[in-house]
């Protein structure tokens, strides 16, 4: 296994780990809608840095699902539908654990944004494990 590789599975698992938190505290404790949207986006920023490190591809630390999405698109397509699932969860980044910053989801919004972890913890699984 390439360096690479390992390293992206890393990521992916820790993007496993946000994305088990966001379900386990949906089933648990669905009131912590920010939380919840927290660990989602979590997960589809280390989705994504997995596949960036996968593909040998230089990033800075960075919260912001579009700037990843742009750089892994130099490499891989990204299509619209990708970006506008980003730009949900963009918001729901480091900024929303701040009590200035609260907002509420219904559940609908919490089950949506779990789906989109979903997608792109699949959509990272089929490009590092081909």
């Amino acid at each position: 296994m390439n360096e690479n590789r390992a390293m992206a599975k890393e990521w992916l698992e820790k993007a496993n780990h946000d994305l088990g938190s966001a379900k386990l505290i949906f089933l648990h404790l669905p009131d912590y809608f920010d939380t919840i949207a927290f660990h989602c986006q979590q997960a589809v920023e280390k989705y994504l840095k997995a596949l960036l490190v996968f593909s040998n591809i230089e990033f800075r630390y960075s919260h912001n699902l579009i700037y990843l999405l742009d750089l892994l698109s130099e490499t891989v397509e990204i299509n619209e539908e990708r970006y506008n699932m980003a730009i949900l969860l963009n918001g729901f980044s480091v900024q929303i654990r701040y009590p200035d910053n609260s907002i509420y989801l219904s559940k609908e919004e919490l089950e949506t944004a779990i789906e989109i972890s979903h997608h792109f913890k699949d959509f990272a699984i089929q490009l590092i494990e081909e």
